[in-house]
C-alpha cells in the first residue's frame, strides 16, 4: 500500500462510502429544528431505532419550546423512559427548552457556539443541528466516527474535540456532514466495533488497520 497524504486519504474515503451509501442521512426521525435537537439528545447512550419509537408521542404531546419549557419533568420522564438515563435527559430537554425561550426567543440557534451552551447539548448534538438543519459544514464525532476514523490512521485519539479538529483539516466543508453520516451506516454494516469485515470494505485499500490485518 503506497504511503498517501491524510486530505488524500479522506478523499478516496468519501468517494468511496458515497458510492457505498449515496442516501446520507440521518436515521432520526423529525420535522423542525427543535425535535432534531431534542431526539439527538434522547439519542446519546439509546439507538435511534428506540429513539424514534418514543418521539412520535413526545412530539404530539410537547409541539412548541414553550410547551416543552412549561413541562412537569415527571410527565417528560413518563415518554421518554425507555430511552434510558431518562431522568437526567427529561430535566436537560425542559431546561434547554427555557433557555431557548429566555435567550433564543423559542427557536433553535444556528451556531454551535450558541448551541453549546443549551443543558445537554454537546458540540456532537450542535454539529449535527448545524449540517442537517442550517446546511454549515459539520462534524459529528460519534462513536462510530472516533472507531473508523482511528482505523483509516488519521488518528489515536478518544478526545472528540481533537478528532473534529484533524477531520475539519482534512475533509471537503461540503462533504464533511454527509461523510459522518455514512460512517454511521458503514459502522453498522461492516465496520464495527468487535469484528469489522475487512474483506468486504470499500476502504480496505487505504486503511491502516486493514493493512496491518494483512500482515498477520
Amino acid at each position: 500500500m503506497e504511503e498517501i497524504t491524510p486530505k488524500e486519504r479522506a478523499k478516496r474515503a468519501v468517494e468511496a462510502l458515497k458510492k457505498e451509501y449515496p442516501e446520507a442521512v440521518c436515521s432520526l426521525v423529525y420535522t423542525d429544528p427543535l425535535q432534531l435537537l431534542i431526539a439527538t439528545r434522547l439519542a446519546a447512550q439509546c439507538t435511534d431505532a428506540r429513539v424514534n419509537m418514543v418521539t412520535p408521542a413526545l412530539f404530539k404531546r410537547f409541539k412548541t419550546a414553550r410547551d416543552f419549557a412549561e413541562a412537569d419533568v415527571t410527565e417528560v420522564e413518563e415518554y421518554i423512559k425507555s430511552c434510558g438515563l431518562y431522568k437526567t435527559k427529561a430535566k436537560d430537554i425542559v431546561n434547554m427548552s427555557k433557555q431557548l425561550c429566555e435567550k433564543f426567543g423559542g427557536t433553535v440557534p444556528g451556531t454551535i457556539e450558541e448551541l453549546t451552551t443549551l443543558a445537554g447539548i454537546g458540540r456532537k448534538t450542535a454539529n449535527l443541528v448545524v449540517g442537517d438543519i442550517f446546511g454549515k459544514p459539520a462534524v459529528v464525532v460519534d462513536t462510530h466516527c472516533i472507531r473508523i476514523t482511528s482505523r483509516l490512521g488519521f488518528h489515536d485519539l478518544k478526545d472528540a474535540k481533537k478528532i473534529e479538529d484533524i477531520l475539519r483539516e482534512v475533509l471537503d466543508p461540503k462533504e464533511s456532514n454527509d461523510f459522518c453520516h455514512r460512517l454511521v451506516l458503514h459502522g453498522r454494516a461492516v465496520c464495527t466495533a468487535r469484528k469489522p469485515k475487512c474483506e468486504e470494505c470499500s476502504m480496505a485499500e487505504f486503511c491502516e488497520y486493514a493493512k496491518s490485518k494483512n500482515k498477520e
